[in-house]
């Protein structure tokens, strides 16, 4: 059984689909003006796991995310310059040159991550008829109204407009969410645009005719309408940052269960922010920081994946090259310890494998307790069982996990097997993928010591280095070492 946190109901819950056949998950994708940062890529690495999971769990998933080409101004909450427009303008291209560039840059990313594309993607400039179909029901169920030339919806007719945060209807004021400036087209504060006939911006480049005039879908429409058109009329699981809870799913919810006529979606997950040392990660703050970014540096991009992996995604995260530094060794030693391991010794024990997957499976199944998945990693390295075994259910894990933990062993152990000693050349092999100069300089001065028949000296350049931590292993022409 799976339990997840339910942002809406702020409880820990069995997962129970709706159908028994199919899973149908919706996860709210890029506005794609600009390259994704890392911060935006933590919420998509969590919403890849939480996929996985379910289909290691047995279950069949069908997954859409939208692209966002169209109507996400640069507040939330419907004010400021389009986002796509923004970015078209800095780059001195169309608005589609710019969403098919950052959406092509968005996917590269994902594969470098090792994150699943979805079963659909659907950019929002193609559904602009459902959109305008969920519109016209809207109005004439009492929900929308026009006003000042735009296509509003009425938060007044709801029982309950706040559903991720406990407020009151006395906190229906202008400033409860940054940024935020009166409309003086709303009969309420909290109302929001469902369709712009009448733009902000002169050259506002995409347009589309509506029963209300020429104008483009306001930017919440659009999750409503996509997930509708794939997925029905009922919604399992929908996921995002925790920043879009308020308004943009908060909206979402109002406008879909309004037209719908019943409960929209069961389970809401929200991943939280990846902070830097100044706060929340974010493109206007220039702290913008992108997978590139990290290879140009040297990292290896799921060293970021696994650094996610080490938190919970309901804990904010902080950010730091210290802390990146850190996944680096930690990911080089548990690819060291997997290349250790030797193929092919002995076959799959069956109920060691069950047992190993078992603890795995009960780490996912707690609210994606991925910290929990990755010491189940370990436990696998420290179980008494054979090697084959091992590396079995280490694949099998990284169905999930995408570590490309057997890929990167297998290339570590060819790596150790091109550096195996020469005749008469004596070598010093580091098991643990962190080569230290000064250990690798007493292990060659032991040996020196030892064809220099000065056992003492080679004991007591042993014992200092076993004192420190330091194993050395005599091999055929050389030694190797591992930390403790």
């Amino acid at each position: 059984m799976i339990k997840l946190y339910n942002t809406a109901t702020r409880t820990r819950e069995d997962f129970i689909p709706n159908h028994p056949d199919i899973v149908k998950m919706y996860t709210c994708g890029p506005t794609v003006y600009h390259f994704a940062h890392i911060g935006n890529l933590r919420s998509y690495i969590m919403e890849d796991i939480l996929e996985k999971s379910l289909r290691y769990h047995g279950y069949n998933v069908k997954r859409v995310m939208n692209i966002t080409d169209v109507g996400h101004l640069a507040s939330d909450a419907d004010t400021g310059e389009d986002k796509m427009l923004k970015g078209a303008k800095r780059e001195n291209k169309s608005v589609m040159e710019i969403a098919k560039f950052y959406t092509d840059a968005f996917f590269e990313d994902c594969r470098k991550l090792n994150i699943k594309r979805p079963d659909v993607v659907e950019p929002a400039t193609n559904c602009i008829d459902d959109y305008i179909h969920i519109i016209e029901t809207l109005i004439e169920k009492g929900y929308a109204y026009a006003a000042g030339g735009n296509i509003y919806f009425d938060v007044s007719k709801l029982k309950q407009y706040y559903i991720f945060n406990d407020f009151s209807e006395d906190d229906l004021e202008v400033g409860v969410r940054e940024g935020v400036t009166e409309d003086s087209n709303k009969k309420n504060k909290n109302d929001f645009v469902l369709w712009f006939t009448k733009s902000k911006f002169e050259d506002q480049a995409l347009k589309w005719d509506s029963p209300w005039g020429v104008g483009y879908p306001g930017w919440h429409i659009e999750c409503s309408g996509i997930s509708m058109k794939h997925l029905g009329e009922d919604l399992d699981i929908h996921c995002g940052g925790i920043d879009n809870a308020f308004p943009h799913h908060t909206n979402e919810i109002a406008q879909s269960e309004a037209y719908l006529g019943h409960k929209w979606c069961n389970y809401w997950m929200h991943v939280h922010h990846l902070n830097t040392n100044s706060g929340k990660m974010s493109k206007s703050k220039g702290e913008f920081l992108t997978v590139s970014l990290l290879e140009e540096k040297g990292y290896d991009p799921l060293v970021y994946r696994l650094f996610c992996l080490q938190s919970h995604y309901r804990k904010n995260l902080v950010f730091s090259w210290e802390n990146l530094d850190n996944a680096v060794v930690t990911y080089n030693k548990l690819i060291a310890k997997i290349a250790a391991l030797k193929p092919g010794e002995g076959e799959v024990d069956g109920a060691a494998f069950d047992e190993l997957k078992a603890k795995f499976l009960e780490a996912l199944g707690n609210d994606l307790n991925t910290a929990l998945a990755v010491t189940a990693v370990y436990d696998v390295l420290k179980a008494k069982t054979n090697d084959t075994t091992k590396l079995a259910v280490l694949d099998d894990f990284d169905k999930v996990l995408g570590l490309d933990l057997i890929k990167k062993a297998e290339a570590k152990r060819k790596e150790l097997a091109a550096a195996a000693p020469k005749t008469g050349e004596f070598t010093v092999i580091c098991e643990s993928g962190e080569p230290d100069a000064e250990v690798e300089a007493q292990i060659r001065a032991r040996q020196d010591a030892k064809k220099a028949k000065n056992f003492a000296e080679a004991d007591r350049i042993r014992d200092e280095l076993k004192a420190k931590g330091v194993e050395i292993i005599d091999i055929a022409g050389g030694a190797k070492y591992k930390r403790l």
